[in-house]
């Protein structure tokens, strides 16, 4: 069962929707006075009148206090729902200090609750949707990586050793072994890009020093 509003939230919701209600019937004449229009749909008279006066509703004004203009704000409680679907739902503290708790109260699309440990099966669900949301093919969806290996790493290799030896044999590594990242790319059709290897920079590189690495 979907979470419900807030209690207050959800009341000045419906009340906002009786104002609106109310405003259309008198425009349009289908209720005459104000005062009958007010028991009708039971919102205060005052309040009414104020509203068909032009003011506004108290949660769209801006106050002086408010640290975002109203762009800047819509875009947050956006960036806020992108997160939450994706089951990152941000902390406090990396929205904001006090005042985010002022903006969780005048919004009706977000709240603050506590957070759970994440249920992985829904990420799932998320890259499912938005597979078929966009149409996304199969060889389209790629997975990159990266590993670094130490160059000079002996490989298995015969040799000779006493023959009184357990265990196998080790070979002794060079101590200035350089590392080298390789980076690997595969899409789900199991198709991969050629391997992308990066070596330590130099200011004078050999021109054909790919020629001797292995084939493949």
């Amino acid at each position: 069962m979907p979470p419900i509003l807030n209690k207050n939230k959800k009341d000045l919701a419906e009340q906002e929707g009786r104002i609106l209600l109310a405003i259309s019937d008198l425009k349009n004449e289908r209720i005459l006075r104000v005062a009958q229009a007010a028991r009708i749909y039971k919102i205060p008279r005052t309040t009414l009148q104020k509203r068909l006066s032009g003011t506004q509703q108290r949660s769209q004004i801006r106050a002086n206090s408010h640290k975002l203009t109203q762009f800047e704000e819509e875009s947050l409680v956006k960036w806020i729902l992108d997160l939450d679907k994706r089951g990152l739902p941000p902390r406090h503290s990396l929205v904001g200090e006090k005042w985010v708790y002022n903006l969780v109260k005048r919004r009706l699309e977000i709240e603050s609750k506590f957070s759970r440990k994440y249920d992985y099966e829904q990420y799932f669900d998320r890259v499912r949707k938005v597979i078929l949301e966009y149409g996304i093919l199969p060889e389209d969806i790629y997975n990159f990586d990266e590993t670094g290996f130490a160059m000079g790493l002996c490989a298995t290799a015969k040799v000779i050793t006493g023959s009184d030896r357990y265990t196998w044999p080790k070979l002794l590594q060079p101590g200035d072994r350089e590392w080298v990242t390789a980076i690997e790319a595969v899409n789900s059709t199991g198709w991969a890009l050629p391997s992308y290897i990066i070596f330590k920079a130099k200011k004078y590189m050999w021109l054909g020093w790919f020629e001797d690495l292995p084939a493949n």
